[in-house]
């Protein structure tokens, strides 16, 4: 019996060495999703490098230069209506956005992940307490709910981040359930149990392995997610607050000026262009490693190479 258990597990994964060179092949045969990765880092070379390399900070006023246009001798995006510098602001701002969405992904998918694994594997009440709590949760509207919880508990980083942690897992949760369903009814599972292998050291070493690209992919979704969401909420004034920027209150800021500056007669249309540019370009770039990622980490797929 133990040698059948060790040569079905053997047989329903594939070596590690051997499995992540097929899923790096598979993954740089996907243009977009390597292009996507690409920009994305850049973009976290651009917020995390960037304001080493430059003298000036996202809150030093320049009130002889209020809404210079892009492309002018000092200001290469323009500045805005305290004449700070909007490509300064722009990379201490995607520090804050990028951070939220990191964080937040890591924490949503980490509760999904736990909650799918328990729920799946473990199954009758277990499985029934957790669900209905999902769909209980599911069920909430979650924007005006986001927007509420942002008023009552205050704005900020932790309180975004907290925020948007609480109500992004079930989607995560849902789907490593599903996978783990399946997996907990496979022949080397049920020899591991036959064996008298522990529920824990089951679910751990033999069905976690098995969920994780799933989970990554989840995780992806979860960033772009957290991106928009974070915006958002600072566009509206409960997010990050000013002084310290981000993307989203950049946009927030700008949209009072863009259509009457009291200071010239031309459109500050630079002060909206960019921040939106630049969650446009994350956004999509994760979507699209996301994409790729799906693809290079299906078993299905890889196993076909």
């Amino acid at each position: 019996m133990k040698k059948k258990y060790e040569q079905l597990q053997d047989s329903a994964v594939i070596p590690i060495g051997s499995y992540w060179q097929l899923v790096r092949r598979r993954f740089l045969k996907h243009r977009l999703a390597f292009v996507g990765l690409v920009t994305l880092l850049l973009v976290a070379i651009f917020s995390l490098v960037g304001p080493f390399l430059v003298k000036t900070t996202y809150d030093e006023f320049d009130l002889t230069a209020i809404f210079a246009p892009p492309f002018s001798q000092h200001h290469l995006f323009g500045t805005d209506e305290l004449g700070r510098d909007v490509l300064v602001r722009l990379m201490y701002g995607g520090r804050i956005s990028l951070f939220v969405g990191f964080v937040s992904s890591l924490i949503t998918t980490g509760i999904g992940l736990l909650i799918g694994l328990l729920s799946g594997y473990f199954g009758g009440i277990v499985d029934r307490l957790l669900m209905r709590f999902v769909d209980v949760m599911l069920s909430v509207p979650l924007f005006p709910v986001l927007l509420i919880l942002t008023m009552v508990f205050g704005s900020g980083l932790t309180n975004t981040i907290l925020v948007l942690s609480v109500f992004g897992w079930m989607g995560v949760s849902r789907l490593v359930r599903g996978v783990v369903l399946s997996l907990r009814e496979s022949d080397y599972v049920m020899a591991a149990r036959v064996l008298g292998t522990s529920r824990i050291k089951i679910l751990f070493k033999h069905i976690l392995p098995n969920v994780m690209p799933i989970t990554i992919v989840s995780a992806t979704l979860n960033l772009s997610y957290a991106i928009l969401s974070e915006s958002s909420l600072s566009y509206l004034g409960l997010g990050i607050q000013p002084p310290t920027p981000s993307w989203g209150n950049m946009l927030q800021r700008s949209m009072n000026y863009i259509l009457s500056t009291g200071h010239s007669s031309v459109v500050p249309w630079w002060l909206v262009f960019f921040p939106g540019f630049m969650i446009f370009i994350t956004v999509l770039s994760v979507n699209f490693l996301g994409d790729g990622l799906r693809d290079a980490l299906d078993p299905k797929f890889v196993s076909e190479t």
